[in-house]
């Protein structure tokens, strides 16, 4: 009985709120989707790719030669490269969604234009649909872009750390 109820709710905020907020709701999955998969790899194999790449520098006997500080370079390169994907995809999804709620807000308001040309100002029945299609896409993409802000950056933040403790770990003793 409470997942009938939880469906009509999001059916009565979608059709409030217009069909952008699908679009938004769409973007915000694909967003956390690739925060969940950076999450796991940042906990997971992110752990064994440090473990390889020290070995592999640890195996090596000369440290200290130019073509020892490029290989060394090449190394904390594929660690860098490695942490920081999907980061883009991800702080671009942030940046779309509050211009997807400005979107549902343009399609909002014209909505309304459209309820004062045929029904005149008056009506403010006519016009309570519109302006809740204007403003309830702007909140849910503010909503949105603001969850994947804080650990996007937060992501950001150790991938910068994680390099910077490899970097730390392929000494040039």
């Amino acid at each position: 009985m409470l997942e009938i109820e939880a469906v009509a709710a999001v059916r009565d905020f979608v059709e409030r709120g217009g069909n952008v907020l699908l679009v938004i709701a769409f973007a915000t999955a694909v967003m956390w989707a690739l925060m969940y998969e950076r999450f796991w790899y940042f906990r997971t194999l992110h752990r064994k790719e440090v473990r390889r790449i020290r070995a592999l520098w640890q195996a090596r006997s000369d440290h200290s030669s130019w073509e020892a500080s490029q290989i060394r370079l090449m190394l904390i390169s594929r660690v860098r490269l490695k942490l920081r994907q999907r980061l883009g995809a991800i702080q671009t999804i942030v940046k779309l969604c509050p211009m997807l709620g400005l979107l549902g807000t343009v399609t909002g308001m014209i909505e309304v234009f459209d309820v004062m040309a045929i029904a005149g100002s008056g009506n403010v029945r006519a016009m309570a649909a519109g302006v809740s299609k204007a403003t309830i896409p702007t909140m849910a993409g503010m909503v949105a872009a603001l969850s994947g802000l804080y650990f996007s950056v937060s992501m950001e933040r150790f991938a910068q750390r994680e390099t910077e403790r490899v970097a730390d770990l392929l000494t040039h003793a």
